[in-house]
């Protein structure tokens, strides 16, 4: 559990600079090895509620000035056991974060605006869009030249402070989407009041809300989705170990 989840973690972070706790060598987008999944509306388009597939698996954070966050990832999970119902995620979410004192860092996203984009075509028909919210804790962070590439380097440790895999600082001010509240549950009417929006549950184990099935109709692209998810995971175990 995020240690002072609650009012703590709402702080904004120009109360974390307040106290003295600079975070300034991690503004930017940063991204993995491949340098292909990157923050920003090339990713996750908010307004047609649309992922766009990047060319290879990648995780990427922004962070900015004003303490704002984004992330973006995308995972191809292979099935060396049965090779044709490999798992794709990709995964979108902003909001704050602060650097504490002792020098974690805490990412708070806004929850209504967080995606996901879950496909397991051997146990469910159709891949399906959630909404997605994860709080992170990152027990520490380093930022250093890396050796071989010669530029900025991200070193973010986990909760339990194993490491993440490093990223590249890939831009400088950073490239992210707006960071208020992008798509609120509420909608106005138009006597003035606000009715709520309706959203069915998913039958998947994930404690997410299903926010669209693709249709019968749309099988075909998902079939080529799904092609492209199996070269990927295919094609990403063979960049990262050659």
């Amino acid at each position: 559990m995020l240690p002072s989840i609650g009012s703590a973690l709402l702080l904004s972070a120009g109360l974390a600079a307040a106290q003295g706790v600079a975070f300034t060598d991690i503004i930017g987008t940063w991204s993995s090895k491949s340098n292909s999944t990157l923050t920003g509306p090339k990713f996750y388009d908010p307004v047609n509620e649309k992922f766009t597939e990047p060319a290879h698996t990648g995780v990427s954070y922004s962070f900015s000035e004003d303490g704002h966050f984004e992330e973006a990832y995308y995972r191809a999970i292979s099935n060396p056991s049965d090779p044709k119902c490999p798992k794709g995620i990709m995964q979108w979410q902003h909001g704050s974060f602060q650097k504490h004192p002792n020098g974690s860092l805490t990412l708070v996203p806004i929850a209504v605006d967080g995606r996901q984009l879950y496909s397991d075509p051997c146990t469910y028909k159709n891949a399906i869009y959630t909404r997605y919210n994860t709080s992170e804790l990152f027990e520490r962070y380093e930022v250093l030249t890396d050796p071989y590439h010669n530029i900025s380097r991200l070193n973010l440790y986990k909760w339990d402070g194993s490491p993440m895999m490093p990223l590249y600082l890939a831009m400088s001010p950073p490239e992210m989407l707006p960071t208020t509240t992008l798509n609120p549950l509420t909608t106005s009417t138009p006597g003035g009041a606000k009715a709520t929006a309706k959203v069915k549950r998913s039958e998947l184990p994930l404690n997410h809300n299903v926010i669209n099935k693709r249709t019968p109709e749309m099988q075909r692209p998902d079939q080529w989705w799904w092609f492209g998810v199996f070269l990927t995971a295919s094609g990403s175990v063979l960049y990262y170990f050659f």
